[in-house]
């Protein structure tokens, strides 16, 4: 066994379970955990360091976490991130929970990573983003006062690798569970709800109204996304292709990755490019500013009159709604 240490015996990394929220265990099936990356106590503490931690990037200068902020749901609040020049990114960072249960296993606007952990080996050799490379990245890691040891616990190898990184930080991910909102709440029995927030969840649910649960799931779907790409009348022409450049299918051209609706009061600014700064203006888009194109999605039934026309009401008590699936001890 590789050990940094002659007096470190083999050490096993203590197996952890992810704690499954009652809502996620009576309605969605259990979390996708690899059979080569098991959650373990010393791996997700690993991982956790890492994705704080400015060394994985070019000049030292910026971690995962600075694009991914806890405060923010894992989100960030610019519309297009910095990268460690001052290079801006070309979409808004997506916020970070309830990854175990993805399970197309698309991650990305774009779908462009396949699993958690190859989503995470791609900003560190970005350009735009963290301008390393993994060879540096290794040896700064392998040459660190305390990595070794944290590798040697977690992965029984001192010898540090990209894919051991990504492992440890996808564990870590997967720790981020959001299931304790207000909505939530009311589903358990445990509070009641607004008038105006159950009239803006009969709004959300109702096809002759806002139709949102297609995309977005609804009180049997905890995770508020449905983890499809859709074309969602942003554009009329597409200066990003988004599933489109990944597939190479015209008919996938703008499609982009249904996000969660939970915490979108911490998530700001809305849609792949960030392009609405609040909640009225992404529901004003609904409502009357839907716009078409070849790859419409067929669920934006009523673009042709430029969308779901809400009076003034609803669109208010939708809004109610959306607040009620904010979790502010996640953020915590």
């Amino acid at each position: 066994m590789s050990c940094s240490n002659e007096n470190i015996k083999e050490y096993k990394p203590k197996p952890v379970a992810l704690e499954v929220p009652k809502l996620f265990e009576d309605n969605i099936i259990a979390p996708i955990i690899p059979s080569d990356n098991p959650q373990t106590q010393e791996g997700i503490a690993l991982g956790k360091k890492l994705f704080f931690d400015p060394i994985l990037s070019g000049n030292n200068t910026q971690a995962c976490a600075d694009c991914h902020t806890p405060e923010n749901a894992f989100s960030d609040t610019s519309r297009f991130s910095d990268g460690i020049d001052g290079s801006l990114g070309k979409r808004n960072s997506m916020p970070l929970f309830n990854l175990a249960w993805n399970y197309d296993e698309k991650f990305f606007w774009d779908g462009n990573a396949f699993s958690l952990e190859q989503q995470a080996f791609i900003p560190v050799t970005d350009p735009l983003e963290m301008k390393s490379t993994w060879p540096e990245v290794e040896q700064k890691l392998q040459q660190h006062p305390e990595y070794p040891l944290l590798f040697e616990q977690a992965f029984n190898t001192s010898k540090i690798d990209s894919t051991l990184v990504v492992k440890a930080i996808a564990q870590f991910e997967r720790t981020l569970i959001s299931a304790n909102s207000k909505f939530d709440k009311f589903l358990l029995g445990k509070i009641e709800l607004l008038p105006e927030e159950l009239n803006g969840f009969d709004v959300f649910m109702d096809e002759a109204k806002g139709d949102c649960f297609h995309c977005h799931g609804s009180d049997k779907n905890p995770l508020w996304t449905d983890n499809a790409f859709h074309n969602n009348g942003l554009d009329e022409t597409f200066k990003d292709l988004g599933l489109g450049a990944i597939t190479g299918d015209p008919a996938d051209n703008g499609k982009f990755k249904s996000p969660s609706l939970r915490n979108l009061v911490f998530t700001a600014p809305y849609m792949h490019d960030g392009r609405f700064n609040t909640l009225e203006e992404v529901i004003d888009h609904y409502s009357e500013g839907l716009k078409n194109s070849s790859t419409i999605d067929p669920l934006m039934k009523k673009v042709a009159q430029g969308g779901v026309q809400l009076s003034a009401k609803d669109k208010s008590d939708l809004k109610a709604f959306l607040m009620t699936l904010t979790d502010y001890e996640f953020i915590n």
